[in-house]
């Protein structure tokens, strides 16, 4: 507990996130080999669906609750307007849903629309407790929330898929692992609901507006992909893209920790002026970011066709060049999470969603006519082209409010333990070739274990950093000579 607020919430929320990307990738690779890329690929189209729903559904309430309530003021009457905003509209959504399926007549979408419709009822729970945690701050509790959510829903599916369900196991598992969470979650939510005034309805409705439209846009090039591998492709290849989206989506698992842990920081900081503060974190959160995401990336265009064809299976090799553009397109979205949640937290909600319409615009352009001429590959490039670009604005909007630093020296001794560990891997791949499982973990063990020796070698500060953690939680520390 002497570690400071933040690392302590970080380090939280990064070992959650860890055990949860080890049994997403587990529990893939079993649906992988079990089901095939068809019946995966329907479950991703399910989730894209939902996502986008569910983004209407929440209209932006959800992180303009978070916002109002971080800043400290007048918490439960502005959590008590958010119960009503979000239940009402997900009420109004739930009517339109029911509506709609009264004209389709085929059997499967309508199945779908019944576990749609039920996912709404689950998640606006689950909204309610999870954005109020995260809004008093507590997001190690916000985190355990997210782990449980996420690995009693792959128990869940796993046990069904193993009993014969499998997409129904595979939905059912999804929702059951919302009411998981939000129950637990409930436990730890010291908020209450009380009176509220008008005045608190538009302060969340004026901001919500802003996050709302610039949501939409994320949403948008976050699973419009899918949905359009899906129309113009078939659902295996919707399946074989999104796992390899998967793969690469290691690349900002610190990344993604970080921003959430940030975000009522952020928030609070702006409000009370400490701009100092404000530089000082993006420049440290860039830098633990890549120091993650450039081996990974190293590794994945090394290793990644050998890893799809044992992980998943044969069919799933076809996605290796979308995985090596998608490795270059979460790079680019690490800069891309952080500029756009600094103008979130920032109260600039309005400059964020111009940034995030041009790219999602863009995005829907570059995958209707790349995905029909060149597959999965041209969704890859859509999605690269629209971080980067989002990323872009982004930044030039930000650094007219706060000076934007790189921490250069230790980007550079990340790029130099990054190289020095490829050389290894590369001499590996050559010398021995690649043809068990057990084959390729040697070099992805060896070749952390030399990226970490060298990363700590090398850079002072960020051997400090890591020691006065690790010291901190009474674990020991490897002598670096």
């Amino acid at each position: 507990m002497s570690i400071s607020e933040l690392k302590r919430q970080s380090i939280v929320s990064f070992i959650s996130r860890i055990v949860y990307t080890l049994f997403s990738l587990l529990s893939t690779m079993y649906f992988a080999h079990v089901l095939g890329p068809a019946v995966l690929g329907t479950y991703f189209l399910f989730i894209s669906y939902f996502s986008i729903i569910d983004m209407i559904g929440d209209g932006g309430f959800g992180r303009a609750a978070i916002k109002r309530i971080s800043e400290a003021e007048e918490q439960d009457e502005y959590y008590s307007a958010f119960i009503v905003l979000r239940t009402s509209v997900t009420i109004l959504i739930i009517v339109l849903l029911i509506g709609f399926k009264l004209y389709i007549t085929d059997y499967i979408n309508r199945q779908l629309f019944d576990w749609l419709i039920l996912a709404q009822f689950v998640a606006l729970f689950y909204c309610l407790m999870s954005k109020g945690i995260a809004g008093r701050g507590k997001m190690g509790i916000y985190a355990v929330g997210e782990l449980t959510n996420n690995i009693s829903r792959m128990i869940i599916q796993v046990a069904s898929v193993f009993l014969g369900y499998e997409m129904a196991g595979l939905v059912g598992g999804f929702i059951l692992g919302f009411a998981v969470a939000a129950i637990i979650q409930f436990k730890f939510l010291d908020l209450h609901i009380v009176r509220f005034e008008w005045k608190h309805v538009k302060s969340l409705t004026a901001f919500s507006f802003w996050l709302f439209l610039t949501s939409t846009g994320v949403v948008l090039y976050t699973y419009a992909d899918a949905i359009m591998i899906g129309y113009f492709l078939s659902e295996s290849s919707v399946g074989i893209y999104k796992v390899s989206f998967q793969l690469a989506t290691f690349t900002t698992l610190l990344a993604t920790v970080i921003s959430t842990t940030l975000w009522p920081k952020i928030s609070h900081w702006g409000k009370v002026g400490d701009i100092t503060s404000i530089e000082k974190v993006l420049a440290s959160a860039l830098t633990f970011s890549l120091l993650m995401a450039l081996p990974i990336i190293a590794g994945g265009i090394l290793l990644g066709e050998r890893m799809l064809y044992f992980l998943y299976g044969n069919e799933f090799t076809s996605g290796y060049i979308a995985l090596v553009i998608l490795l270059c397109a979460q790079l680019v979205n690490i800069f891309q999470y952080f500029f756009t949640m600094y103008l979130g937290a920032m109260d600039r909600q309005k400059e964020s969603f111009k940034v995030t319409a041009v790219a999602s615009i863009t995005n829907i352009v570059l995958n209707s006519f790349m995905i029909p001429l060149i597959g999965i590959e041209g969704a890859a490039i859509s999605t690269l082209v629209t971080l980067g670009m989002n990323a872009f604005l982004a930044k030039r909007i930000l650094s007219t409010i706060i000076d934007i630093k790189i921490e250069v020296k230790s980007l550079l001794n990340i790029l130099k333990a990054t190289f020095i560990m490829s050389i290894f891997v590369s001499v590996y791949k050559f010398l021995i070739p690649l043809t068990t499982v057990w084959l390729i973990l040697i070099p992805i063990a060896f070749g952390a274990i030399i990226y970490i020796y060298l990363i700590l070698k090398f850079d002072t500060k960020i051997c400090d950093d890591l020691k006065d953690v690790t010291k901190k939680m009474n674990l020991p520390w490897p002598m670096i000579s």
